[in-house]
């Protein structure tokens, strides 16, 4: 078994075996606070702070999917999304082949819910899960733009059109309105600017009417950047408390359930985030080419455990070429569409991520290195799940221990 303790050096001694090398040691000072705007703000050296926290370790207990599986119930195509019921059964997101599976604690298959098509209970875009108070599962369907409600014993319970908003991932509240994320466009040629951004996070009532949004974006000066630039994840705790981490900046926030900014956090990387080259948009009469600027990536993901700690996927550095791959999609008009991933997907283990842990007040209290690819991360009680969804095609289920 893996096991990776929070802010260790690790050398491997087996293929999956990690030997705990040294004790970590606290820097004098680990962090910088100050009071912004009447905000919290925490400038976290690289690290972080551990001082009279418990040590933190993670230990591999399990993977759901592969691959190479034989098993349909495994067999994940682009899985894309979580959710973890009171009694433990774990539902997975399987967007690409329109489903939803179930799974027991122990990683057994229990039941599908939904599949491919246009009807009550039919996906055709699903892009992400919750979970209520109750056991109700949702699911955001994009192409449909609806969110599909099922009971906890998976039927049909209700359909909320989300015309309105172009939503990307779907978390409930437990006062009952959601949060939600969405696209962002960096809009066409001689599309005017903007004098206002929308702001990062939706908030949503029961029928899916809007609410007031919260969360600034920051202007790196033209759409496209700020579009890219702008991309977060974001995670609830106990409390509805909503965090966000940023896939390109070096900014991780915790708000009220109003949308109130509590604090916000950066760390030391190892990497600028300077925008390395602006996007373009190259326009004729008959076609339009627009190519992403390019960017430093800083954050894969974020969670939030039961004590108010939020995990944060980060970058230990960034990329190489031998580990790339992509994504092509493909298909016809009034036809489906495939879905392949071209590159070295035989490559599953990497030094590029790390998790850090973040103390309920912004304070970095250590990094646990990672050895796969992590494309989301989800916390339920004492246990994280990351998911490898190109390469292993899989999830990995950690249990957490303290001392």
């Amino acid at each position: 078994m893996n096991k990776l303790p929070l802010s260790m050096s690790f050398l491997p001694v087996l293929s999956f075996s990690l030997l705990i090398s040294s004790p970590f040691s606290s820097p004098a000072s680990a962090q910088k606070i100050e009071t912004v705007e009447g905000v919290r703000v925490v400038h976290n050296n690289k690290g972080g702070e551990r001082k009279t926290h418990p040590r933190i370790s993670i230990e591999l207990i399990r993977t759901i999917g592969d691959v190479d599986t034989t098993d349909e119930n495994l067999a994940f195509d682009n899985p894309g999304d979580m959710a973890v019921d009171d009694l433990g059964s774990i539902f997975i997101l399987d967007s690409g082949n329109c489903r939803v599976q179930k799974f027991s604690p122990e990683g057994e298959y229990m039941a599908t819910i939904g599949r491919e098509g246009q009807g009550p209970g039919e996906f055709s875009g699903p892009r992400s899960i919750d979970l209520d108070a109750k056991g109700f599962l949702y699911v955001l369907d994009v192409n449909q733009k609806r969110i599909q409600v099922f009971t906890p014993e998976g039927k049909e319970h209700k359909i909320l059109p989300t015309i309105k908003c172009n939503l990307d991932r779907l978390r409930v509240l437990a006062c009952g309105p959601f949060v939600a994320g969405s696209y962002t466009s960096f809009g066409g040629p001689g599309e005017p600017k903007k004098k206002i951004q929308p702001k990062l996070v939706k908030r949503l009532d029961p029928d899916c009417n809007l609410l007031p949004e919260f969360g600034e974006r920051f202007d790196f000066g033209d759409k496209m950047t700020n579009a890219v630039g702008n991309s977060c994840h974001f995670a609830l705790d106990g409390q509805d408390q909503i965090y966000l981490s940023f896939a390109y900046q070096n900014r991780v926030e915790r708000y009220s359930p109003e949308g109130r900014l509590v604090w916000r956090a950066d760390r030391e990387l190892n990497y600028s985030t300077k925008v390395i080259e602006r996007g373009k948009q190259e326009v004729t009469k008959t076609s339009a080419k627009f190519t992403a600027p390019k960017m430093n990536r800083v954050s894969g993901g974020i969670a939030v455990d039961d004590r108010g700690r939020a995990w944060v996927v980060t970058y230990n550095r960034q990329i190489k070429r031998e580990e790339e791959v992509t994504t092509v999609v493909s298909g016809s008009v009034g036809g489906g569409t495939t879905r392949k991933i071209v590159g070295n997907t035989d490559l599953q283990t990497t030094d590029m991520y790390k998790l850090e842990i973040f103390a309920p007040d912004g304070v970095l209290l250590g990094v646990i290195p990672l050895t796969q690819f992590v494309d989301m991360i989800h916390v339920w009680k004492d246990r994280v799940f990351l998911l490898d969804r190109d390469r292993g095609v899989k999830f990995y289920q950690y249990r957490i221990s303290e001392n």
